[in-house]
C-alpha cells in the first residue's frame, strides 16, 4: 500500500509541473506578439519559395550577367550639404553628394545607369544619375527632416557594401520628434518595389544599419543582442527574411499592389525606431515596354544593355539587312515522264492432271495470253475421252474368184467347257488331225518320185482356211479348230493308210471373196 501511495504522489507532482509548464508556455506565446514565419528561400539565390501566389524566382539571366560588371565597386557615399543637425531658415534645401568609387551616369539610349536613390523622411524622393548637379528639395514643412542615400544599380539593387550608404537629419526653422531615427539603433530602410512596373519579377530589396551580424548575435543567447529577421508582406501574404540580399518575386496581379517590410528581432518584436515598418503601394501594368521591363522579361539581351553599365561602351550599330533584288523566276523545265515498262507477265504452268492419261494423243491446251492490265487467267484443260482401242480381227487371204459358190455349211463352234488344260487338249487333237490330212494330201504316194501338185482347173475350188474365233481372254493364238465334215468317214485302221474322200460343195448364192472348205478326216 505504501508503494502504490508513494507512486501516485509522484505521478501527481509531474502532472501539475507539466500543466503549470503549458500554461507558462502559453503565456508567452500570447505576449510574443507575431508568430514565426517561413524563412525565404534567398540563401541559395536560386531556389523558389512558395507562399501562398507570391512566389520567389531567380533573377533574370541578363541582370545575373550585368551584376559582374558591378562587383569591382565598392561606392562610398557622402552627404556634402545639409549639415547634420543643421537648423535652416529655408523652406528649399540645396543638397550636395560626394561619391567615390561608382561611376553615376544614365545611357543616354536606354535611360538607365549607376545612379544614387535619394529617400526624404522615408519616402522616395529622387534617383540622382550626376552628381555635379545639385539637388533641391521645395517646400519643406517646417521641423525635423532625414535625409537619406545609398549607391544602386541600374535594375535598382543597392549596394550592400560599407559606406555605400549615407543620411543626416537637419531642421527646418525648428526641432520635433517625428523623422528623427535613433542613430544607435538597426534602422531598416525600404527601397524596392517603388512605382510602377510593367513585368515581372520585381524586385523586394531594402537597406540596413546598425543591424548585427547574425553570428555576432547568435553567439550568446543570453546576452542582450538581438538577431534580426525583415518580415516582408505582398497583398496580406507574409513571409521572413534572414539575409541581406535583393530576392524576386512573381505572383502579383495587375494594378495596385501593397508591399509591407517590418524590421524584427528573434523573438517577432518589431524593433522600435523610426522607418522601421514601412508600406508602399506599386502599380504593376505587364507588358510595359521600357527598358527595365523589357530587360526583367529577358527581351534585351546582355550585348544590348552593357552600355547601362559600362559608360565606355559602345553598342554595337546593327546592320542594315540588304533587300534581296528580286530575281526572275526561271522556267522550270518540264521533266519527261518516263512511263513504267508493263510487266513481264510470268508463264502459266499447267499443273499436270492426277488422272492418267487414256490415249497418246491428246488435244493441245489452249493457253490465254494476259494482256497488261488484265490478270491471266489459266484454262483448264480439256479432258480428252478415251479412244477406245478395237483390236483388229484377222481378215481372210483373198482367194481367187470361182465361178461357182458353194452353199454355206453350218460350222458349229465347240463350246468352252472344261479347263484351260482340257482346251489345249482339245484344240491340239484337231490340230493333229488336220495335220494328219495335210500330210495325206501334199505327201507324194511314192517318195522317190517328185510330188506333182493337182491340177488346178476352173471347175476345182481352192480350199479355204477359216480361221476360228479367238477367246477375248485367252492372250495367245490357238490354232483353229478344223470344221466339222458333213459326213465322218471311218477311221482307218493303223496297218493300212486310205485317201479320204473329199466332197465338195458349192453353193448356188456363195459370195466370190469367201469359200469354205471342208476336209473329211
Amino acid at each position: 500500500m505504501i508503494g502504490i501511495n508513494w507512486h501516485r504522489t509522484v505521478a501527481g507532482r509531474l502532472l501539475a509541473l507539466f500543466a503549470a509548464a503549458v500554461l507558462i508556455l502559453g503565456l508567452a506565446s500570447c505576449g510574443a506578439g507575431h508568430p514565426e514565419l517561413p524563412k525565404s528561400g534567398n540563401k541559395s539565390g536560386s531556389a523558389t519559395a512558395q507562399v501562398n501566389k507570391i512566389s520567389e524566382v531567380s533573377p533574370p539571366e541578363a541582370i545575373q550577367q550585368l551584376r559582374q560588371a558591378l562587383k569591382i565597386y565598392q561606392p562610398q557615399i557622402s552627404i556634402l550639404n545639409p549639415k547634420p543637425d543643421e537648423v535652416l531658415q529655408d523652406i528649399n534645401v540645396s543638397v550636395q553628394f560626394q561619391v567615390k568609387d561608382l561611376p553615376i551616369f544614365k545611357d543616354a539610349n536606354l535611360g538607365l545607369g549607376p545612379h544614387l536613390q535619394v529617400l526624404l523622411d522615408n519616402q522616395p524622393q529622387a534617383a540622382v544619375y550626376d552628381i555635379n548637379q545639385p539637388l533641391t528639395l521645395s517646400d519643406l514643412e517646417p521641423g525635423t527632416h532625414t535625409l537619406q542615400v545609398f549607391a544602386a544599380s541600374p535594375w535598382e539593387e543597392s549596394f550592400k557594401n560599407e559606406g555605400a550608404s549615407a543620411q543626416t537629419t537637419f531642421h527646418i526653422f525648428t526641432k520635433t520628434d517625428d523623422n528623427n531615427p535613433d542613430r544607435t539603433l538597426p534602422l531598416l530602410t525600404y527601397n524596392s518595389p517603388q512605382g510602377s512596373y510593367g513585368a515581372e519579377p520585381i524586385l523586394l530589396d531594402f537597406y540596413l544599419t546598425n543591424a548585427p551580424q547574425h553570428q555576432v548575435a547568435q553567439e550568446n543567447s543570453q546576452d542582450e543582442i538581438l538577431d534580426w529577421k525583415i518580415r516582408a508582406t505582398v497583398n496580406g501574404q507574409s513571409f521572413a527574411i534572414d539575409q541581406w540580399q535583393p530576392i524576386y518575386l512573381k505572383g502579383f496581379k495587375p494594378g495596385k499592389n501593397w508591399v509591407q517590410l517590418e524590421l524584427i528581432d528573434e523573438r517577432g518584436n518589431i524593433v522600435k525606431n523610426a522607418f522601421n515598418n514601412t508600406v508602399r503601394l506599386i502599380d504593376y501594368e505587364p507588358l510595359g515596354q521600357d527598358t527595365l521591363s523589357k530587360l526583367l522579361r529577358g527581351e534585351l539581351t546582355v550585348a544590348e544593355t552593357r552600355g547601362i553599365v559600362d559608360r565606355a561602351y559602345q553598342a554595337p550599330e546593327p546592320k542594315p539587312t540588304p533587300t534581296p533584288e528580286p530575281q526572275p523566276t526561271p522556267a522550270l523545265e518540264k521533266t519527261p515522264v518516263v512511263q513504267p515498262l508493263p510487266a513481264v507477265p510470268e508463264t502459266p504452268v499447267t499443273q499436270p492432271s492426277l488422272e492418267p492419261a487414256v490415249a497418246p494423243a491428246v488435244d493441245p491446251v489452249q493457253v490465254i495470253e494476259p494482256t497488261p492490265t488484265a490478270t491471266p487467267q489459266i484454262e483448264a484443260p480439256k479432258i480428252v475421252e478415251p479412244v477406245k482401242v478395237i483390236e483388229p480381227t484377222p481378215t481372210a487371204i483373198p482367194q481367187l474368184e470361182t465361178p461357182k459358190t458353194v452353199p454355206p455349211v453350218q460350222v458349229i463352234e465347240p463350246t468352252v467347257t472344261g479347263s484351260p488344260e482340257a482346251k489345249k487338249q482339245e484344240y491340239k487333237g484337231y490340230y493333229n488331225r488336220f495335220r494328219n490330212f495335210l500330210r495325206q494330201v501334199v505327201a507324194p504316194a511314192n517318195p522317190s518320185e517328185p510330188p506333182t501338185l493337182p491340177e488346178i482347173t476352173e471347175k476345182a475350188p481352192v480350199p479355204q482356211v477359216i480361221a476360228p474365233a479367238i477367246p477375248e481372254k485367252s492372250p495367245n493364238l490357238v490354232p483353229p479348230t478344223p470344221p466339222v465334215a458333213a459326213e465322218t468317214p471311218s477311221q482307218p485302221s493303223s496297218g493300212e493308210l486310205s485317201t479320204p474322200e473329199t466332197t465338195v460343195s458349192q453353193p448356188e448364192n456363195q459370195p466370190k471373196s469367201e469359200q469354205k472348205v471342208e476336209f473329211a478326216t
